[in-house]
């Protein structure tokens, strides 16, 4: 059985945990024609390049704010969606519907900001349609408030349906004798609900709560970058942009791998915390403490 993992393990050690080495270009003045053995090294001057960087400050702001958005109205539709698509008796109409909202997972950011962009563009169907009620044209894909909502619409409806699965077999793991004793005692669908399914569904949210929190500071690069020139680096630039900008196209290698440094550890920080915390509420997280 230990073997059968043996491919899962090597994927995160080659693609993971090995291209952590090369972090040490965050301490260098790297220049590609001599290596990480040859180039000279720099100290913190890159993370004090990037905090004295006004941009720097700009691209976190923008992502601490797209990533609270979606963590608030994102990570709460695929337990609902479970929860509905738990609800429907027919197998048949079911599985139906875990079909359709699968799907959009499959299509490549491309395609699914050129359907947002036909549909709420400046001559998309919804502008149009408010120009044929008198009311005011309205471009969406180009206001700068508007634009962590739009991310959000999107993740919601690309990754909705495939972050249901999980919950899903959350929901099959419940035992059934739980809810036949509670309807016995007179509890009906939403006091089922609230005192049965949610508790036996919640060590799986407060993980993938948790492993989120690890990830709030990437926030969709692809998705971003698409979209990132419509409404300005003032409002479109997060640090994952930031980074591929400075990185790739100005060569700054060093202060780029110093941004990415910050960010990992920021996000083992906010793991081993909310890790403990939800240690402290009673629940075994990610992983299980020495306390436990």
């Amino acid at each position: 059985m230990l073997l059968l993992t043996l491919p899962g393990l090597l994927y995160f050690v080659v693609f993971h945990y090995v291209p952590l080495l090369g972090y040490v270009v965050a301490f260098q003045d790297y220049q590609p024609y001599l290596g990480y053995l040859h180039s000279a090294w720099a100290g913190v001057s890159n993370f004090t390049s990037a905090f004295t960087d006004p941009a720097f400050w700009s691209a976190t702001g923008n992502t601490l704010k797209i990533a609270l958005v979606q963590l608030v109205f994102f990570f709460p539709v695929p337990i609902a969606l479970a929860l509905l698509l738990n609800s429907i008796v027919s197998d048949k109409v079911r599985r139906f519907v875990q079909s359709v909202v699968y799907l959009p997972h499959f299509i490549g950011w491309v395609i699914i900001v050129s359907i947002f962009q036909q549909i709420l563009g400046g001559a998309g169907v919804l502008p149009d349609l408010l120009g044929q009620l008198g009311l005011p044209r309205y471009d969406m894909t180009t206001d700068p408030a508007a634009f962590p909502w739009l991310l959000t619409l999107q993740t919601a409806w690309k990754d909705a349906g495939w972050g249901t699965i999980i919950m899903l077999a959350a929901l099959l793991n419940i035992d059934r004798g739980l809810y036949e004793a509670s309807a016995i005692d007179g509890a009906g669908r939403a006091r089922r609900l609230w005192h049965v399914t949610l508790p036996g569904i919640s060590p799986v949210i407060i993980l993938l709560l948790i492993l989120n929190l690890g990830q709030i500071l990437s926030v969709g690069f692809e998705q971003i970058l698409l979209q990132r020139d419509a409404v300005g680096p003032g409002s479109g630039e997060v640090l994952d942009t930031y980074v591929y900008f400075h990185g790739i196209k100005n060569n700054d290698w060093g202060t780029s791998a110093a941004v990415g440094l910050v960010k990992a550890v920021i996000g083992t920080v906010l793991v081993l915390g909310a890790n403990k915390f939800a240690h402290r509420l009673g629940h075994e997280g990610v992983y299980r403490g020495a306390d436990r």
